[in-house]
């Protein structure tokens, strides 16, 4: 359906918690836009304001990765659990491109999520797909993997990451003045 473009890292809705998603009448075209977005930025997760819009909905597929998985979409989640040993894997971000550090994250979540049916489920996950979800969960509470590092790792990316904040703001005001508004 359409490609969206992806949200970069200085762009305040990658900040803001995500609002909970109540038309499910939107849901189908949503979730193709979505996935489209992601295929074309060739990552394996999205959330919904990675593409600047303010919902509790996130999209996972790592079916290229590992055998008999498929696509996932999940709306109004919450993590409800997180256990297991906790492991350090390299993770990188279609906001933040470029640009990989190592994640401490837990082995397994539980997630409690609506499917496109408007069902309540609640299910536990491991391995990467575990981890994509708690990448995206992160997303949807305003949360970046630079902020789950130490200081000292952060720095060694300032460059990139004020060059990713000027950029959006470039682009925020550009999409403003093309709406009329002035920022």
């Amino acid at each position: 359906m359409a490609v969206f473009d992806i949200v970069h890292y200085g762009d305040p809705i990658l900040r803001k918690k995500c609002g909970s998603f109540t038309d499910f009448s939107r849901i189908e075209k949503l979730k193709v836009d979505l996935f489209d977005s992601m295929y074309e930025a060739e990552g394996i997760g999205l959330a919904a304001n990675q593409i600047g819009l303010d919902l509790n909905l996130f999209i996972v597929d790592i079916s290229n990765l590992e055998d008999g998985d498929e696509p996932h979409v999940f709306i109004n989640s919450e993590i409800v659990k997180k256990h297991g040993e906790k492991g350090i894997y390299q993770e990188g971000c279609l906001s933040l491109p470029g640009i990989s550090l190592d994640i401490l994250r837990p082995e397994k979540v539980v997630l409690k999520y609506q499917s496109e049916d408007e069902e309540w489920h609640e299910e536990e996950f491991d391995g990467l797909l575990g981890r994509a979800i708690q990448h995206e969960m992160d997303h949807l509470k305003g949360v970046f993997i630079v902020d789950r590092v130490s200081e000292v790792e952060r720095i060694q990316y300032n460059t990139e990451l004020k060059e990713l904040e000027k950029n959006s703001k470039k682009r925020l005001k550009s999409q403003s003045n093309k709406m009329g508004f002035v920022l």
